[in-house]
């Protein structure tokens, strides 16, 4: 679907990041290496939380639709920002859009659905040429349309958002956005596969029990 970039200032070594940066605040050797490296991980088996705030993630979100972007924004914490493409200086004369997959499987909705698509385009082109300013004709724009942010946040706002994201009754575009982000990282470091395989996970895994009122059955529901 979409592209994920991570982007350079992204931490390499998370969990030596931690360790080091907890063992200045205990007094210990952090000029060590594999004691880092040990303490971090014992951080983020203890919960220590405060501490992953120090891992930097810094990434392009390019391709997904401006609906599943606006509910990512709503995991704030930790000082995450972002940067959105403009919708008032770009050309968005023959946008990119975003499918929904019973809509894409249902050859007769998928007509109608680009069809629309296809006419919201075509009206913004022609206010164009008429003299209108695209901040106006922007207005015709669906939430359908792909957008590019970049975006910063850290690892225990990331991790605190696979608990409620990576649940199979999220909105099926933000599981696959943020089952994207996952990959992307686990291929920086052994240190990131670490993290994505072992702490990258929805609720239920970490409580043992679906706390969700209409629940999917992947874990019982608590009594």
């Amino acid at each position: 679907m979409g592209k994920i970039t991570v982007l350079s200032t992204t931490t390499l070594n998370p969990v030596s990041l931690i360790g080091e940066r907890a063992g200045i605040c205990w007094g210990a050797d952090v000029s060590d290496a594999e004691k880092n490296y040990k303490r971090g991980l014992d951080c983020i088996k203890s919960n220590h939380g405060r501490t992953l705030e120090y891992v930097n993630v810094e990434l392009v979100i390019d391709g997904y639709s401006a609906r599943v972007i606006r509910e990512w924004y709503t995991h704030l914490g930790g000082s995450p920002t972002r940067l959105q493409a403009s919708t008032r200086y770009i050309d968005y004369g023959g946008f990119e859009f975003v499918t929904p997959p019973k809509i894409k499987s249902n050859p007769e909705a998928r007509e109608i659905y680009e069809q629309t698509m296809r006419a919201v385009s075509q009206a913004g082109e022609k206010l164009e040429t008429l003299g209108i300013p695209r901040e106006d004709s922007a207005m015709l724009l669906p939430l359908g349309m792909t957008t590019k942010i970049v975006d910063k946040r850290n690892l225990r706002n990331l991790i605190d958002m696979s608990r409620q994201r990576m649940c199979t009754r999220a909105y099926w575009e933000y599981r696959e956005l943020f089952g994207d982000i996952c990959r992307e990282l686990r291929r920086l470091s052994p240190e990131w596969e670490y993290i994505i395989d072992n702490e990258m996970k929805p609720k239920c895994e970490v409580l043992g029990y679906c706390p969700e009122r209409y629940s999917c059955g992947r874990k019982p529901k608590k009594i």
